[in-house]
């Protein structure tokens, strides 16, 4: 057994690894510790979970992003556990100074991030890279400074009561593992939900800063100098300080961020449980934009060239039941209408608000006809996988995908053959199906990845793509807001049990940007960009890449 050393005297530090001269019990001391414990490992874990959230949104492709948060993440920690042995001769004081640290990088790192991604746009040209370096710059100081936390924590619990190394382990790591699941649990149901990423994060630091504090200057008071607890009291209450501050002017940063992505015309926006909604435009001749979730959806200036190309070459035959998985703006329901003999049209949206929106907004309602009007349009708002799951067999003659991109990977198995069969076994036997596929000419293997997959759901393709640039603009459901380089075209892929002949319905409406001329050369022009020998995307093995 290891003899205690004497204790100190007053006013001054005991001796690195001597007993600590506690306010209260060594029992109630312990317990206190495994509590600062609990806490600082569920704010740790919010701080990734936070990264891992607001990378996926503004860069998209969550798979990617949150590998790189975590292994970053988990190798600084190894890294922050060696460097923290040089300060346990001074646990106390160097805990208190690690957690204020923690609160402030890990508090602002979601203000910081979207600062970045608003004021400053493609980073001159380096778009792509800039936000992951700075990712990786958040979960490297991130990492370090919670994996510094364990053998700091060790010594102090160890300095309360001497203990086999085992059991002190167990204790150690049962509070961190259970704060984790707290933070874990509460990040997507509370913290995001009610307070939003910015504001989540802030106060998440202010948890950590005051747990942190707390412990070191009630508990270990007596193990610090006179300065050093005055000076870790400044330390604290600065860092509480920033970020209060920040947490008061939360609200005019995300005004003055969103103008900045969006423009200075921004009319609605609203987190919904689902995704971000930001309408903007649409008044004093404006066109109107609808962004989710940072990614413009409608471009009021060339959305009638989309939605016509979307829908006009599949209406060419029976249509009497129209089904449309996504298109809660109902853009598309607008097109389909336009055509006479089609007696239902079912549309399945994720996203209520966005219903709500097409529905309410004027400058919406206007741009899609008023379609939610029409007594044939029937509005299900679902996961559009799982409803495919329970459809009638054979009950549509139109199916319409108007969904997010392939590329995004929350859309993945949106695009896999498991998808495309259900839609397959939904679609009547003559009947026939399109899917907006992303752009043919900066993505052509995800594009020709999207056919090859509906082929091996047991359907024929025609492939065909139309130029998105109308009057000096390249808009549409493909680009992302702040985007240096939008992309010039969109790619669609019609498919039937036989091969579909791309062409117009002569008894329809003429559409305003289509002419079967034009439907021609888009079939060439697709035909071109072909990629060959591509393996379906299933939901185990999904294909497709931001």
């Amino acid at each position: 057994m290891i003899e205690p050393h004497a204790p100190a005297p007053p006013g001054t530090a005991p001796p690195w690894g001597g007993p600590v001269r506690l306010p209260v019990r060594p029992g109630t001391g312990r317990f206190l510790v495994l509590a600062g414990v609990f806490v600082c490992a569920a704010c740790g874990l919010v701080y990734e979970l936070e990264l891992v959230a607001l990378a996926s949104y503004l860069m998209g492709d969550s798979v990617t992003q949150a590998s790189v948060v975590l292994s970053v993440m988990v190798f600084a920690m190894g890294i922050g556990s060696l460097a923290a042995k040089r300060l346990r001769h001074h646990a106390a004081i160097g805990f208190g100074v690690i957690e204020a640290a923690l609160a402030l990088v890990g508090g602002c790192s979601a203000m910081a991030l979207y600062a970045v991604f608003a004021w400053t746009g493609a980073w001159g040209g380096l778009w792509v890279n800039g936000p992951r370096c700075l990712l990786v710059a958040f979960s490297l100081a991130i990492g370090l400074l919670i994996g510094a936390e364990v053998p700091l924590l060790m010594e102090l619990i160890q300095r309360i009561r001497r203990q086999d190394a085992g059991g002190a382990v167990a204790d150690l790591f049962a509070a961190d593992y259970v704060g984790a699941l707290v933070g874990g649990l509460a990040f997507p149901f509370l913290l995001l939900p009610m307070l939003g990423q910015l504001t989540g994060a802030l106060l998440t630091g202010a948890v950590n800063v005051v747990a942190g504090g707390a412990l070191v200057l009630g508990l270990f008071r007596r193990d610090l100098s006179p300065r050093g607890r005055r000076l870790l009291l400044a330390a604290n209450l600065a860092v509480l300080g920033l970020l209060a501050s920040a947490a008061v002017l939360v609200g005019d940063f995300e005004r003055a961020a969103r103008q900045a992505v969006y423009g200075t015309d921004v009319r609605v926006a609203l987190r919904t449980g689902v995704q971000e909604v930001v309408l903007a435009g649409g008044t004093r001749g404006r066109p109107l934009n609808l962004y989710l979730d940072g990614r413009l959806r409608v471009g009021g200036r060339d959305e009638l060239r989309y939605h016509e190309a979307l829908v006009h070459p599949v209406m060419t035959g029976p249509h009497a039941r129209v089904l449309i998985l996504g298109g809660g703006d109902g853009l598309a329901a607008r097109e389909v209408l336009r055509h006479p003999g089609v007696d239902r049209v079912d549309i399945v949206e994720l996203d209520p608000a966005v219903v709500h929106l097409a529905r309410s907004d004027p400058s919406l309602a206007r741009l899609n006809g008023h379609a939610y009007r029409d007594r044939r349009v029937h509005v299900t708002t679902a996961d559009v996988f799982g409803w495919l799951r329970g459809a009638p067999p054979a009950g549509y003659d139109v199916v319409i995908a108007d969904l997010p991109d392939p590329g995004i990977t929350a859309s993945t198995k949106l695009y896999a053959q498991e998808f495309y069969g259900l839609a397959r076994r939904a679609m009547a036997a003559d009947g026939r199906l399109v899917v907006h596929a992303g752009p043919v000419s900066s993505r052509p293997r995800v594009f020709w990845t999207v056919e090859a997959t509906i082929r091996a759901a047991g359907l024929r393709t025609t492939p065909y793509r139309v130029g998105g640039r109308v009057a000096g603009f390249a808009v549409g459901p493909d680009r992302t807001a702040g985007a240096s380089r939008p992309p010039g075209d969109w790619g669609f892929v019609l498919a039937a049990r036989t091969t579909p002949a791309l062409r117009l319905d002569p008894g329809a409406p003429r559409p305003r940007t289509l002419t079967p001329a034009g439907l021609a050369a888009d079939f060439r022009a697709a035909a071109r960009t072909r990629v060959r020998h591509l393996p379906p995307s299933t939901l185990v093995h999904p294909r497709y890449a931001d």
